[in-house]
């Protein structure tokens, strides 16, 4: 089935042959009620047929596939056979009665299946497809796939890199979170390598091709999620293994019911006892599991999906029910990895407000990420003051004459390149410090850094409510971490760690045989969320490459979706549970009264095909389930 708009228009053309069928089906019941003289012989027997063969085709036509293949007992090997064996023995209405409820059923589980499907492949299709090629002075589109080495390639500000290549502008500040993991921007200066997945931030740039589209990183990274395997939970697992010894099990069985009697019951009526099987195989039919537990899955994968959360396979909505630890990254996953100004100290012999007032003005002629978080602190340049000599130091800072005066602002490096002596507290040292001298003389410094979220305390309580332990494990200083666990609750927190040293975490607590999952934001935390039981990734810039490395990615990365999908997770196994208990209740009874002769193929229908839409719609239901606190 297509992904159509599901339009009126598409559910009558998709619903014409069941609501064909059910037109003549209740017509030729209400017939029969009356008893009409009219109605009877080959004419009601070809009534039926024409009713039966509209819903019955597909599911003949799938048995059929599934025999040439090697694979003969399957749902659609008994349905069609039930319903043949009830056409046999006059059964008319129960025969087409079966193969309507059946297509209904099949509807709904390809329409549910199909949305699901929809959803998840948008969020993973977000690769940039084309670049603007700079050629003889001109600027002309192309598809990055088509791209030849060697050629230049222009970048906008906020343009995500398509292609592997080397700066050929004088510099440029790069997003490279998802690559590196940590917040801070990275610019790099003419010559340096520019990754694919990297995000260019203020200014334009011009890269030279290095690369083919396929051979770059994230090209590579990519290719990874596209050959991977679906994988599945273990009770999808193990109902697909259940269905295939228990279909022909059931055909063996029901033979019995339909022959063995001749040896033992007096008199034996063959149409009876052949009912009765009829009855028992429609009943047994596995298709309320086969069809529903996949459809659970699918459908709080889709339910997350449309809260931003992908998850890559429906045993990691198992994993997130059951899980134990949550080990966190700091940078990008707690904080926002963006920076704003924190702290201003300014020397006695100068203005708190006119140090600021010359800063900005001076860091409105850069587009680095520094003076937009000064910009945004600071507000709109004084137009009394007018900066002018202007020069931009690469990897250091800015110089400038405002009012008559000469102004540095940047790095400590910048002041010592000019021999200008500063004094910066020990307690700022751990941020980004922008060093401010003026004629010579240092006038005070401001600090930058990294933000807490704005949703972490809540999503770090939330997991502890569900009496899951929280983690945070972190490549930055040990000071900066303790901070920000403090803030947020979190009593176990390590900084100065090296990628093999959050491992070594990891391994502790998977020693205790305890399921961990492992939250980050970038390919450098791959070795722990390869050795995690399932890895979630902070997706939201740069989310190709945390696509590759993560079972489970969060779009918008908002902390709160942690505990949001192991809510998803707890209430996909709730469904799934009901439905396996549900099924089993209703068939167990069914086939009882079946066994005695009691139930018919009306009640056998409703055990088989009314169990499996009453398990679709509560399957179904998780996709409308509102999952905030």
């Amino acid at each position: 089935m297509q992904h159509p708009s599901y339009s009126l228009k598409f559910y009558l053309k998709a619903l014409f042959p069941a609501f064909f069928s059910l037109i003549l089906l209740a017509t030729g019941m209400v017939w029969d009620h009356f008893q009409a003289s009219f109605f009877s012989g080959y004419f009601r027997l070809a009534w039926y047929v024409t009713a039966y063969l509209p819903v019955a085709f597909p599911v003949i036509g799938e048995a059929l596939k599934y025999i040439l293949k090697g694979n003969i007992f399957t749902e659609f090997f008994l349905m069609a056979v039930a319903t043949a064996g009830a056409f046999a023995i006059g059964e008319y209405p129960e025969a087409v009665g079966v193969m309507l409820f059946y297509a209904v059923g099949e509807f709904f589980q390809e329409l549910a299946v199909d949305r699901a499907q929809a959803n998840i492949k948008g969020l993973i299709d977000q690769r940039p497809d084309t670049v603007s090629v700079l050629e003889n002075g001109a600027t002309g589109t192309a598809l990055a796939k088509e791209v030849p080495v060697g050629t230049v390639i222009r970048l906008k500000p906020g343009e995500k890199v398509a292609l592997d290549g080397i700066l050929l502008s004088g510099y440029a500040s790069f997003n490279t979170a998802a690559l590196t993991g940590e917040s801070k921007p990275d610019t790099k200066t003419k010559g340096e390598s520019v990754l694919a997945g990297m995000i260019n931030l203020n200014s334009p740039a011009d890269v030279k091709v290095t690369a083919l589209y396929e051979d770059s990183k994230l090209s590579r990274i990519l290719e990874l999620v596209q050959q991977a395997t679906e994988q599945k939970a273990p009770t999808e697992l193990f109902i697909r293994k259940f269905a295939r010894y228990y279909t022909p099990a059931v055909v063996a069985a029901a033979l019995l019911i339909c022959l063995a009697p001749a040896l033992i019951v007096e008199p034996y009526i063959f149409s009876d006892w052949l009912y009765r099987a009829l009855v028992f195989l429609v009943i047994s039919c596995p298709c309320a599991l086969v069809i529903s537990i996949p459809l659970s899955y699918f459908g709080g994968i889709g339910a997350a999906s449309r809260h931003g959360i992908l998850f890559k396979g429906s045993n990691y909505l198992d994993l997130m029910a059951s899980v134990k630890h949550i080990v966190m990254d700091k940078t990008g996953t707690l904080t926002e990895g963006v920076f704003q100004v924190k702290r201003v100290v300014v020397e006695p012999a100068f203005d708190t407000d006119g140090l600021i007032r010359l800063v900005n003005v001076l860091e409105s002629h850069s587009t680095h990420p520094v003076a937009t978080a000064i910009a945004a602190y600071a507000g709109v340049p004084d137009p009394s003051l007018q900066a002018s000599d202007v020069e931009e130091i690469p990897g250091r800072g800015l110089k400038g004459t405002i009012a008559g005066k000469t102004i540095l602002a940047g790095n400590t490096r910048l002041l010592d390149s000019f021999e200008i002596p500063y004094t910066i507290h020990a307690q700022d040292l751990d941020d980004t410090v922008i060093a401010v001298a003026i004629e010579g003389v240092f006038a005070g410094y401001l600090t930058i850094a990294d933000q807490i979220k704005p949703d972490a305390k809540n999503a770090v309580d939330a997991l502890k409510r569900m009496n899951i332990r929280v983690m945070m494990l972190s490549g930055d200083k040990e000071t900066v971490v303790r901070q920000v666990a403090g803030e947020l609750g979190i009593d176990d927190a390590y900084g100065n760690l090296l990628p093999e040293d959050k491992v070594s975490h990891i391994q502790e607590i998977k020693q205790k045989n305890e399921s961990v999952v492992f939250v980050g934001d970038g390919v450098n935390d791959a070795p722990v969320i390869a050795i995690s039981d399932a890895g979630i990734a902070m997706g939201g810039l740069g989310s190709d490459a945390a696509i590759e490395i993560a079972d489970i990615v969060i779009q918008d990365d908002e902390p709160s979706k942690i505990p949001m999908a192991v809510r998803i997770g707890k209430e996909t196994k709730k469904i799934v549970k009901q439905n396996i208990i549900f099924a089993f209740a209703i068939k167990l009874a069914v086939l009882i009264l079946g066994a005695e002769g009691i139930a018919t193929l009306w009640e056998a229908v409703f055990a088989d095909v009314g169990v499996a839409l009453l398990a679709i719609l509560n399957a179904m239901r998780i996709q409308r389930k509102n999952f905030e606190p």
